[in-house]
This record gives structure tokens, sequence and C-alpha cells, in this order.
């Protein structure tokens, strides 16, 4: 029995539309890694000659701007697929891939990948859905950036860390982004970032516990993002 089989990620991702001997064959091929925290998946411009299978942990992709900074486009959670575009677009990948925690991922290898693309009607179409979907989330974010306050896209992010990713046993969320990731995230300034922050904290709205931050308030942090 492949454990393919059982996977969160054949779950949740493209991969679910593979038969029993589909997953045994991926198995056959898949390379299981440990990722630490901190550590790359990949880097922007690389070559990825596969996918790769988020089967535990959370990582964030992002892209270098021409300043220097990171900006994060999306945080991705097991049962999630990462390189899935650059390999159907056979080019170096646009982002970075990071792991804001210890993560278990497994890669497949391209041949394997495209062969099933050819042999399985239902698995490229999912893939080519989850990769709208992230187009539509791109869309999405680029209108929300455009449009909203830079207080208005904290409460965004702080209420979908909370509603994504859960909290710890103290009640701080789950997913620790530094302050400089978070700024990354809403397209602003560290300074602006922490002094919103503080703001938020002045009102009730969070909790800043150190470098962690605990949500007080969720229904007002959703009024302020919408």
């Amino acid at each position: 029995m492949s454990k393919c089989e059982q996977c969160i990620v054949r779950e949740f991702s493209s991969l679910k539309a593979l038969n029993k001997d589909e997953l045994v064959k991926l198995a056959e091929c898949k390379t299981s890694y440990t990722i630490k925290k901190g550590e790359n998946i990949f880097e922007e411009g690389e070559i990825v000659n596969g996918i790769y299978c988020v089967k535990g942990g959370v990582c964030k992709l992002s892209k270098l701007s021409a300043n220097g900074k990171d900006q994060i486009v999306k945080l991705v959670k097991p049962g999630e697929l990462l390189g899935q575009r650059s390999m159907i677009s056979d080019e170096p990948t646009n982002l970075s891939a990071v792991a804001l925690e210890d993560m278990e991922i497994c890669f497949i290898p391209r041949s394997e990948v495209m062969g099933m693309f050819d042999k399985n009607n239902q698995f490229s179409m999912n893939m080519m859905k989850t990769i709208c979907g992230d187009l539509k989330e791109s869309d999405d974010h680029m209108v929300s950036m455009s449009q909203k306050t830079v207080k208005e896209r904290l409460a965004e992010t702080l209420v979908y860390l909370h509603e994504t990713f859960g909290t710890n046993e103290d009640g701080s969320l789950h997913i620790q982004l530094s302050r400089e990731e978070l700024a990354g995230m809403i397209g602003t300034a560290t300074e602006s970032c922490i002094r919103l922050l503080s703001d938020f904290n002045k009102l009730g709205f969070i909790e800043l516990v150190g470098k962690k931050i605990v949500i007080k308030d969720l229904g007002k942090l959703k009024r302020i993002a919408d």
C-alpha cells in the first residue's frame, strides 16, 4: 500500500484525480525531504524539474523587489503543491520558497508528472484549475494593494493568518511572521507596519507579547479589513 494514497496532499490537490496504480508509480519515484525553518526549498530563477508536495509545515512564496525588499506573494500550507506553474511553462521559478517552520515535503520529477498529464485528463484539468485559482488570488491581491489602505491590508492579513493557520496554545498566531515579513506581505515599510501594530494594540484589537501577536477582537479587524 502506497503512503501517497493516504497523504494529505492527495486529499487537497490535483493528485486526488490519480488512480491507485498511478499513486503507486508516484510513490516509487518521489523523494522525501525534511526542510528546516528558514531553509530554501527553491530560489527565484532556479530550474525546478518537477513539483513539490507539501506534507507538513508552511512556507512563504516571495519575490525580491528592485530595492532588495522581500515581497511575500503567498503562504503555502499542507496539502498544496509547489512549482507546478514553472514545471508546465518549462521556465525558471518566478518566486522563492522558504520554510516558515519545519516542513515535510516530497519531490516528484517532471517526467513522471507530465506522463500522468498525457494519460489522465482529470489530473491535468485539476492542475489547470489550481493554477487559475492562483492567478485569481494574485488578481485579488493586486486590487487589494492598490485600493485598500495599509491599515486595511494589515487587518486583512491578521484575519487571514488567524483563520487559515490558527493559533498556538497561548492564543498567539501559529504562523509568526517577523515585522519585516508582515510589512512585505502588506506592501509597506517595516516602520509603518510596527506603528500600525502598536495602534491596533492600543485599541485592544490585538495584544503584542514580545514578537508574538494575539488577536483579541477578530470582529473589529474584519470590519476594518472590509
